[in-house]
């Protein structure tokens, strides 16, 4: 979380996140009921799911409560929603639903924007990050 004059943003690192439907464009983030992201998502109306580079782990650790510095993190702004700076995707979406299951909330987001980048992905497998492996012909 950073704080910029009186606006708070918020964010969490996802462990579920799926394309849902291509018409009309539908993304679903999985949230946990205990986490400080629960009542903001609810609340706002709109969110952004930002998928990092692989040299973006700093961030990614930093909103899964890894590690408790935040500086260095920047946001840019897409249709007044933060998005985070260099991410490979970022999408813009308004809530389309939510629905409660077990002890995780499904937020399901209509995409109405989304920015691009080149890179690679962060990822994340078996408890460690990574990279994906260069592939040979």
């Amino acid at each position: 979380m950073q704080e910029i004059g009186d606006d708070t943003f918020h964010g969490m690192t996802a462990n579920a996140f799926m394309s849902v439907s291509l018409n009309p464009k539908l993304i679903t983030v999985s949230v946990d009921k205990k986490a400080q992201m629960y009542g903001e998502l609810g609340e706002s109306g709109k969110f952004a799911v930002s998928i990092l580079a692989e040299e973006q782990q700093n961030i990614s650790m930093h909103f899964a409560g890894q590690k408790k510095e935040g500086r260095g993190i920047d946001f840019d702004f897409i249709q007044d929603v933060s998005v985070i700076q260099h991410a490979l995707t970022t999408m813009v979406c308004n809530m389309h639903s939510s629905h409660h299951v077990g002890d995780h909330t499904l937020y399901v987001g209509e995409v109405v924007d989304i920015g691009l980048n080149e890179g690679n992905p962060l990822t994340f497998f078996k408890g460690k990050y990574g990279t994906l492996a260069k592939q040979t012909n």
